[in-house]
């Protein structure tokens, strides 16, 4: 019998067809030594695999700009949502509020108008301190609802909120460390806490030749250390950039989990990512180790007949996939099954 081909292994969106079938006639029959297979028809999908991190997305600095003694910050690990606080400066609660906007000014009576104005009171309105629509102009309305917010949350009720007493962020955020030390001091904007979002995504560098293959929306298979898999989206694709070796560039791709509880209580692990890449339908196909080399170019199987005997039939191959092969040759069905030489 002859080898069985077991490095062909086409990876990407491209297909491999060996040559022809032979003009030769096919060896003679024999009976059955070895496992068997069943030729299947269905559809065959191709992937690229690339190696990934899963970690919690989009980590950042948060910093004080209000100057004194860090006097309390949250553990690592813990989770802080719109309107509670995030650390206290000489023991002072400073408040995570929501918006895009961040902060340059105090917000006081007589201030001039603007969208950060706005932010706030949709702020005070979520927390259920603002009863009026939200604009750009601060008015009694929103002294009130300041006064409120402070009284509710222990602060001196002055209607005023200082520069650094609030930090506008996306939402709800996970601490990831605290990198001033309590008692020490803070200011200036410095880094107070590190945060991140409260879901993981993956983040893969995909090499360039195969960036058509990071299509926005698109869905991709997660293989977690575990060998477990999951599914996912693609978020974003990102420009090219040199990695490392400047002749090696990559496509930055973010890529999220579609089930966000199948990445258990990891906090960072390597995955490996699976892109869908070339797709036959309707196509017979079989395991690689199926297939035998006829030669130095061409390629066949060995059907095994009812009555147990073998032939040789030349086939022609087609895409590569998940551990199967695409075939096609003279006589060839579906649930016919095929000979797995033993090695």
């Amino acid at each position: 019998m002859a080898a069985v081909v077991a490095a062909l292994v086409v990876v990407g969106g491209g297909a491999a067809f060996a040559a022809a079938a032979l003009a030769e006639p096919p060896a003679p029959r024999k009976h059955l030594t070895a496992g068997k297979a069943p030729i299947e028809r269905g559809t065959l999908s191709g992937s690229v695999k690339s190696s990934g991190t899963l970690a919690y997305a989009d980590p950042r600095d948060v910093g004080s700009k209000l100057s004194g003694v860090l006097t309390a910050a949250p553990q690592p690990g813990a989770t802080v949502s719109v309107g509670q606080p995030l650390f206290s400066v000489d023991n002072v609660p400073v408040f995570l509020l929501q918006g895009s906007l961040p902060a340059w000014r105090s917000f006081e009576s007589g201030m001039g108008d603007g969208p950060d104005v706005q932010q706030l009171e949709e702020n005070l309105k979520t927390l259920g301190f603002f009863d009026g629509k939200p604009d750009r102009k601060f008015t009694s309305k929103t002294t009130s609802a300041i006064v409120a917010w402070q009284k509710a949350t222990g602060q001196q009720r002055t209607g005023r909120v200082d520069l650094g007493r609030i930090v506008f962020d996306q939402g709800d955020v996970r601490v990831q460390s605290v990198k001033a030390q309590r008692g020490g001091s803070v200011g200036g904007g410095a880094a107070v806490l590190s945060v991140t979002e409260l879901q993981k995504r993956v983040s893969v560098k995909l090499q360039l030749a195969n960036q058509q293959l990071a299509k926005l929306g698109g869905a991709v298979e997660i293989t977690l250390p575990n060998g477990t898999r999951t599914n996912g989206k693609v978020l974003s694709v990102g420009t090219p950039q040199q990695e490392g070796d400047k002749d090696n560039v990559v496509i930055p791709v973010v890529v999220t989990l579609d089930d966000p509880a199948a990445g258990g209580d990891l906090q960072q692990a390597g995955v490996t990512v699976s892109f869908p890449a070339e797709t036959r339908e309707n196509v017979l196909s079989i395991p690689v180790a199926a297939l035998i080399a006829l030669d130095d170019t061409h390629f066949g199987v060995e059907v095994v007949r009812s009555d147990g005997t073998v032939d040789r039939v030349p086939v022609k191959t087609g895409l590569f996939a998940a551990g199967r092969v695409e075939i096609s040759g003279d006589g060839l069905e579906a649930g016919q099954n095929v000979v797995i030489p033993k090695i």
